[in-house]
């Protein structure tokens, strides 16, 4: 077998090996159906069972109140960006958005040409380098939006956002869903691709309360329209029948670890490790500010392009994957995602110091 090396990648990111070993089993054979998991007809018993396993799992891991509808569609969390304002917005109405990187000014391009938007807040001034304090609201909002992490800038929302009251709040989850407990309450919609924490690439995770899915339009083409997708428990069309069923083990592994505050305890602890490292560093430097740190993606920087670009070629060359920071920013990215382990992060440590050793003395 060959040597699994440390994958830091941003996404699609590291799943539990426990999850893969499962999977690997059903392959040929979903339990004793004589059929593989990935053959099976999504109309069928043995898919069936595993669906609704996943949707339950969902819902108990994630605390989902039960005037809330889980959906598994496609298309990514890209999609959504104008599925939403294309249901909900309007040329009469406002959504207001909150812009703390790359993909919440997606989500705002997209919505503009279906009605009015307003930026509530940005970190733009300061390359989106913090989490901003303070909101100014349009009038009358029909929904606020907001990217929950920043996968490229390496910020995270601490907590949620100081909506006005009766304003559904919207979010884009897809770098840090179920990797802590989450008010699903608090939101009219959350929204993830599966694969940083919750599965492999190919299925978006939606969760929606009851009401907001009727106040959609009805005019949009069918697949386009969440009532299709809650009317036919995402099967108008065929599914992602593999993704979900990953997803469905990633969520029993989540289960026997704990639970999610049990993650999230793990997940702040993993970070920390990092962050008190690089804080007390004479060569790395973290690139967000303190109170705005992410705890899946920790971006940092030597202030040498040179010297960032000789450290990832020696991280890869050593065993590490998946460091070098996003194109459009530089630097580097460790992800620590729910699977990746702590192990990790110490052997990633022990490489930092080695590294800042044969280093630091020309800085």
């Amino acid at each position: 077998m060959v040597q699994r090396i440390w994958n830091f990648s941003s996404g699609p990111a590291v799943l539990p090996e426990s999850v893969l070993e499962e999977a690997g089993k059903n392959l040929l054979s979903l339990g004793n159906s004589g059929i593989g998991i990935l053959e099976h007809s999504h109309r069928g018993k043995a898919f069936l069972a595993v669906y609704h396993e996943t949707e339950a799992l969902l819902r108990e891991v994630g605390g989902i109140p039960s005037n809330y509808r889980v959906l598994f569609l496609q298309g990514g969390a890209s999609s959504q960006f104008f599925q939403i304002p294309m249901n909900f917005l309007g040329p009469n109405r406002t959504a207001d958005y909150l812009i703390t990187g790359a993909w919440s000014e997606k989500a705002i391009e997209e919505a503009a040409p279906f009605g009015g938007t307003h930026i509530a807040c940005s970190s733009g001034d300061r390359n989106f380098s913090y989490i901003p304090h303070e909101c100014v609201w349009s009038s009358n909002p029909i929904y606020a939006h907001y990217t929950s992490n920043n996968t490229i800038f390496g910020t995270q929302w601490a907590c949620l956002p100081p909506v006005p009251d009766a304003v559904d709040l919207i979010c884009d989850a897809s770098s840090d869903i179920f990797s802590r407990p989450v008010d699903v309450s608090r939101h009219a919609m959350i929204y993830a691709g599966a694969q940083k924490n919750l599965g492999p690439a190919g299925v978006t995770l939606v969760i929606i309360r009851e009401d907001l899915v009727e106040c959609g339009s009805t005019t949009l083409p069918t697949m386009l329209q969440y009532r299709t997708h809650v009317k036919n428990e995402s099967m108008y069309n065929t599914p992602p029948t593999f993704a979900i069923y990953l997803m469905g083990l990633v969520l029993k592994w989540i289960k026997s670890s704990g639970g999610l505050a049990a993650i999230g305890e793990t997940n702040r602890r993993k970070a920390q490790k990092l962050y008190t490292f690089l804080d007390q560093s004479l060569l790395f430097h973290p690139t967000a500010v303190a109170d705005s740190r992410s705890l899946m993606n920790v971006t940092f920087v030597t202030g040498d392009a040179e010297l960032d670009a000789k450290f990832c070629s020696a991280a890869s060359a050593s065993g590490f994957d998946g460091l070098k920071g996003h194109r459009s920013v530089g630097g580097m990215r460790a992800s620590l995602y729910n699977a990746f382990p702590e192990a990790g992060v110490d052997a990633l440590l022990e490489f930092l110091r080695n590294f800042e050793r044969e280093n630091a003395r020309s800085q």
